[in-house]
């Protein structure tokens, strides 16, 4: 219940922020300051003061909690990206770094898809030796790079089921029957949504858009939480950048005559939704569809406890993808580290007592 309100909050406060000149990066700077310069910097380059905005985003200790700085760490990794011939200089000036957010400059690296990452990884391991564990891990392909991330995790077969059934012994006590499932997706880890849009403000590149296209179909998901939650996500920050950038709306314009019909239908929705500069119509859409699940539950009969599957960065992650970074700059207490959050379920607590 509580992951509910957190995201129906989310859908019902937060409201785009228009793009202002790119402002000149002091290392001093604030992070407002490189949230707004990192929004605008697809629109005007500037890859002199990359190492100092990277050196505020450490310095106000951004990546402090991982699985709310997806952003960030895209948009590292999309400036590692954006000029595959300096990228080893652009890295090493990003050096000294704290040793517990050696882990960006690795998966940064990794997600980055520069054809020789993994030599520019094996370069800087001897500054990171306390991630070696990490670093061993992404070249043996065990950790998987951006791109290599499905979807959704591949659902058995038949024969697949069968062959468990038979071959699994009921009574027997299985240690690994309880461990924690790794395997990273995109309908699973909401961060990794925030990651496609930090790697398209640094690129500009349209890869990372194809690949969040590809979640709008699960803003039409009843099946489950974490596809709605993700899907509706998707849609809402695809129509909220696009109403500020035009070359962006003409591209989902674009495809709308060569994606399949469960792309095209909520991608018209999010091109209308820009053109007309109406997101509070893609909100009440989402809200309606929160509000039937929590009436009806899910499709596979799945109760309403399943929402706390979602997660505490829920809120988080979704204030800083929906507001453009710019947040700030109209006053959405929108905070890393999940402060949002947790302010939003005291206050609905409150409200329930």
């Amino acid at each position: 219940m509580r992951c509910v309100v957190w995201v129906l909050a989310f859908l019902l406060t937060i409201q785009p922020t228009f793009a202002v000149s790119t402002p000149d990066i002091d290392p001093r700077a604030s992070l407002g300051v490189v949230q707004q310069w990192i929004y605008n910097y697809r629109a005007k380059p500037d890859y002199g003061h990359i190492p100092a905005a990277v050196r505020v985003l450490f310095h106000a200790q951004t990546f402090k909690e991982p699985e709310n700085a997806g952003i960030y760490l895209g948009f590292i990794a999309g400036a590692i990206a954006s000029n595959p011939g300096r990228a080893e200089a652009l890295v090493n000036s990003f050096f000294p770094v704290p040793a517990e957010d050696e882990w960006v400059i690795v998966r940064a690296i990794a997600f980055s898809g520069v054809p020789d990452w993994r030599n520019l990884l094996r370069k800087v391991a001897p500054k990171m030796p306390g991630r070696q564990v990490m670093i061993d891990a992404y070249l043996a392909g065990s950790l998987p790079t951006l791109t290599d991330i499905p979807l959704e995790e591949k659902q058995p077969g038949m024969m697949d089921k069968m062959k468990t059934t038979f071959t699994t012994n009921p009574f027997s006590k299985d240690k690994d029957a309880k461990k924690i499932k790794l395997q990273q997706t995109f309908a699973g880890n909401q961060d990794l949504l925030d990651t496609l849009w930090g790697y398209y403000f640094a690129t500009g590149s349209y890869r990372p858009i194809l690949r969040i296209m590809a979640m709008l179909p699960w803003s039409k998901s009843h099946d489950t939480v974490d596809k709605l939650t993700v899907g509706s996500m998707a849609r809402y920050t695809l129509a909220s950048y696009a109403v500020r950038d035009t070359t962006l709306r003409e591209y989902l314009r674009s495809e709308l005559k060569v994606q399949n019909d469960a792309v095209k239908v909520p991608l018209t929705e999010v091109v209308e939704a820009a053109d007309t500069v109406q997101l509070g119509a893609v909100r009440k859409d989402a809200l309606a569809a929160v509000e039937e699940l929590k009436a009806k539950g899910s499709d596979s009969r799945r109760n309403l406890d399943f929402w706390g599957q979602v997660g505490v960065g829920a809120v988080a992650l979704g204030c800083v993808s929906a507001a453009a970074l710019g947040a700030i700059a109209v006053g959405i207490p929108c905070v890393i580290g999940g402060s949002a959050g947790q302010g939003l379920l005291s206050f609905w607590e409150k409200q329930q007592q």
